[in-house]
């Protein structure tokens, strides 16, 4: 099973809900300047950890829905769970979370790297390089985090004689 891996302040985030007896998100009680709490609170909600609820206090509103009015946010089984609290009382284990809420656009450099890497004969790092017209660190850069750990895809290398280091995903 994945483990659904966490930032500093979304495990804050969350672990200070987790400890509210009603789950609440808000108020948030790290220190979070401008947009961010809502860039961490759109994350989790991608992820399922936390879910919107109708708001019955104005003071902790996340947004309001014509339909639905003052809507807020508060923390699902699945986060009690992630944080180690309690077992998932869920249907939906982390693993499938991730895997749904992952969705990738077509034609982006990140696919094309994908394909790249998972052509027979792998790809390198100048060859990545020259065909998405990106530096080496960039390259470097985009196996290690979107490639490894959010997507949770396996990048291996190994030196090929004649050509240096090969990189490969194993075939979809």
């Amino acid at each position: 099973m994945t483990q659904i891996q966490l930032t500093d302040t979304q495990a804050v985030v969350l672990s200070a809900a987790c400890a509210r007896d009603d789950g609440a998100v808000f108020p948030v009680t790290a220190k979070l300047k401008g947009g961010a709490v809502g860039n961490v609170c759109k994350s989790l909600l991608k992820l399922g950890l936390i879910e919107e609820i109708p708001a019955t206090d104005l003071n902790t509103v996340w947004r309001h829905d014509e339909a639905r009015g003052p809507i807020t946010l508060r923390a699902t089984p699945l986060a009690q769970s992630t944080l180690g609290i309690t077992e998932a009382e869920t249907t939906t284990t982390p693993a499938e979370t991730v895997t749904a809420s992952v969705q990738r656009r077509k034609g982006t450099k990140q696919e094309s790297l994908i394909e790249m890497l998972r052509v027979p004969g792998g790809a390198t790092i100048e060859e990545i390089a020259t065909a998405l017209e990106w530096a080496a660190h960039t390259v470097r850069g985009a196996m290690a985090g979107p490639l490894k750990k959010k997507l949770g895809l396996e990048v291996t290398s190994e030196k090929v004689e004649g050509r240096g280091r090969v990189y490969r995903l194993p075939a979809a």
